[in-house]
């Protein structure tokens, strides 16, 4: 399912603060082309998202780092 992180090893010492795996925030390919994210779930803020953006049932909004989505980039 999970083919790569977009991270690059010479980075996660410097964006990732992971404890044995744990608290790791990342961007992952899978084998389908599309990608999953790991961070922290602030789906309890839904109510606060912008007029015509939505969470479904299935869904759940993900908050994380800035300094990930730069290195990946």
């Amino acid at each position: 399912m999970f083919t790569r992180s977009l991270l690059h090893s010479q980075f996660s010492a410097h964006i990732r603060p992971c404890s044995g795996g744990h608290g790791c925030p990342d961007l992952l390919e899978l084998e389908s082309g599309d990608f999953a994210v790991i961070g922290t779930d602030i789906t309890a803020h839904a109510h606060k998202l912008p007029a015509g953006s939505g969470c479904g049932a299935g869904e759940r909004i993900v908050q994380i780092p800035r300094s990930l989505l730069i290195a990946v980039r």
